[in-house]
């Protein structure tokens, strides 16, 4: 049983007999009265947001959840398909399940799957991703302002805030928590 004070980004809990994922939270402790905690969560099943207050003491049941360690092998019409490490068993998990990773997902990349009663519920990218830019405009001479930023779509499709000496075929290292350019990655 997890506690109330138990809550961080990322823990799973059941909330009214399904598995939720903890968003967002913020204890709130106000002057008068008990303190209650403000909660972002997503549902594991469907991916319906529900923003949700409990008040402190809590407590809530661990959901039945595996995690597999799998590499991503190729998107097609049916899903995104995995490949298990040890038995090189393969899935297929639908777009609607693997939410904002589908933005990070590469040839053999190394995700974590997570499972809920054997059914694939949603995917964890590492937290930095190597991806190449595809297309983005030229730098212009001059124009270097500090902290000047351009526009620059990366090989999943995902569009990204670059600096301006960032070219088509470079490789960026990308926040996969937050969608941000980290660094260059050179080669």
């Amino acid at each position: 049983m997890y506690d109330l004070s138990d809550f961080k980004k990322g823990l799973r809990v059941m909330v009214e007999g399904s598995p939720y994922q903890v968003l967002d939270f913020q204890h709130v402790k106000p002057g008068k009265g008990n303190q209650f905690t403000r909660t972002k969560m997503r549902n594991l099943l469907t991916g319906q947001q529900l923003e949700r207050t409990f008040k402190s003491g809590e407590r809530f049941e661990v959901p039945d959840v595996m995690n597999k360690e799998m590499s991503f092998l190729y998107k097609d019409d049916t899903g995104y398909n995995f490949m298990d490490k040890e038995s090189f068993e393969q899935i297929t998990v639908m777009e609607n399940e693997i939410g904002d990773a589908k933005n990070y997902l590469t040839e053999n990349l190394e995700v974590v799957i997570l499972f809920y009663n054997e059914r694939p519920v949603s995917c964890d990218v590492p937290k930095a991703v190597n991806l190449k830019v595809t297309q983005t405009d030229p730098g212009m001479r001059g124009d270097t302002v500090t902290g000047a930023t351009k526009p620059a779509t990366l090989e999943t499709g995902l569009v990204v805030k670059v600096p301006l000496h960032i070219n088509e075929g470079d490789i960026l290292r990308v926040d996969s928590s937050t969608g941000e350019y980290v660094s260059r990655v050179t080669t």
